[in-house]
C-alpha cells in the first residue's frame, strides 16, 4: 500500500497539478491538507475518473482535509479532532483504507509567535497527543500522515537564522512532536532516510525553491504494526516544480501489507 500525504494549497487551483501526479503516481491512498474549498466545491468527479473515492471535510476559504483512496471507499470514522466542541476549523479526517486506520492532518502554522495563533497551534497540538494516545492504546494499525507545521530538528531545515522566530520551530513546537514520537509513532521517513535533509516544503518567498532552501513539515507517524511493514518511501519533489505548483511536495511511504 502506498500512501502519500500532499498539502495542495487549494484544491481547485491546482486539480490539474493534482490530476497529473496522481496518474504518474499512482498512490493507492492520499491525504490531502489545505483544500481551501467548501464541502460542496470538493471536485469529487474528477477524482473519481481516476478511480480515486474520497471522504473530506472542506472549509470555505481555508484549511480543508481529505483522504482519497484508489479503487476503495474510504471508510470515515472522525471528521474532526476531539478536545474541543467550539473548534470548527476543517483540520482533521480519519479513515479506514484496507484495515489501516489513516489520518489527513493539518496542524495550524502558529504564526506569528508570540500571540493567540501559537496558543492555538499548541492547544491543538495537545488534543492531537491524546488522541493519538488513545489510537496507539487501540492496538491498531494506525498512519497519522499529514503536514504538521513542524521541522522537527536541525537537519530537517536549510542553514538559516532568518527563521529563528518561526513557529514552525520554536522548542515548545519540537516537544510536542517528541511528545506524540514518545508515545510509541515511528517517524517513517526519518527511519528510512536518517541522515540529510529531506525537504517537503520550499516557500514561494526569496528564490527559495530553484536554491533548494526547504524543510521537511510533512510527515508520517507510523503505529508498531505499521511500522513493521515500512519498506520505501520518499518525497515526489518534481511536482513542486511545475507550472502552478503548491509550495509543498507529494510525501509518500510504502508498507507491505
Amino acid at each position: 500500500m502506498k500512501i502519500a500525504t500532499f498539502n495542495i494549497n487549494n484544491i481547485n487551483k491546482r486539480l490539474n497539478n493534482l490530476l497529473s501526479w496522481l496518474a504518474k503516481a499512482e498512490p493507492d491512498v492520499v491525504c490531502l491538507q489545505e483544500l481551501k474549498a467548501e464541502q460542496r466545491a470538493f471536485p469529487a468527479d474528477a477524482l473519481q475518473a481516476l478511480g480515486y473515492e474520497a471522504v473530506w471535510q472542506g472549509e470555505r476559504s481555508w484549511n480543508g482535509v481529505a483522504i482519497l483512496a484508489r479503487h476503495h471507499t474510504p471508510v470515515l470514522t472522525r471528521t474532526s479532532l476531539p478536545g474541543d466542541p467550539q473548534d470548527h476549523q476543517a483540520r482533521y479526517i480519519e479513515a479506514a483504507v484496507r484495515g489501516v486506520l489513516i489520518t489527513s492532518i493539518y496542524l495550524p502554522n502558529g504564526n506569528p509567535q508570540p500571540g493567540p495563533k501559537f496558543h492555538y497551534k499548541l492547544a491543538w497540538f495537545e488534543r492531537l497527543i491524546v488522541h493519538a494516545g488513545d489510537l496507539m492504546a487501540s492496538g491498531a494499525p494506525v498512519v497519522l500522515a499529514g503536514d504538521y507545521n513542524v521541522v522537527p530538528a536541525k537537519q530537517d531545515i536549510y542553514p538559516t537564522r532568518s527563521l529563528d522566530n518561526n513557529a514552525l520551530i520554536q522548542p515548545q513546537s519540537r516537544q510536542a512532536f517528541a511528545r506524540l514520537l514518545a508515545q510509541g509513532w515511528t517517524d517513517g521517513l526519518r527511519k528510512l532516510h536518517p541522515e540529510g535533509p529531506l525537504w517537503t516544503f520550499w516557500d514561494y518567498k526569496l528564490e527559495r525553491w530553484p536554491k533548494d532552501k526547504g524543510m521537511r513539515l510533512d510527515h508520517f507517524l507510523l503505529s508498531p504494526k505499521v511500522s513493521d511493514r515500512l519498506v520505501d518511501g520518499g518525497v515526489d519533489r518534481w511536482v513542486r516544480g511545475q507550472v502552478n505548483a503548491s509550495d509543498h511536495a507529494p510525501t509518500w511511504i510504502t508498507l507491505d501489507l
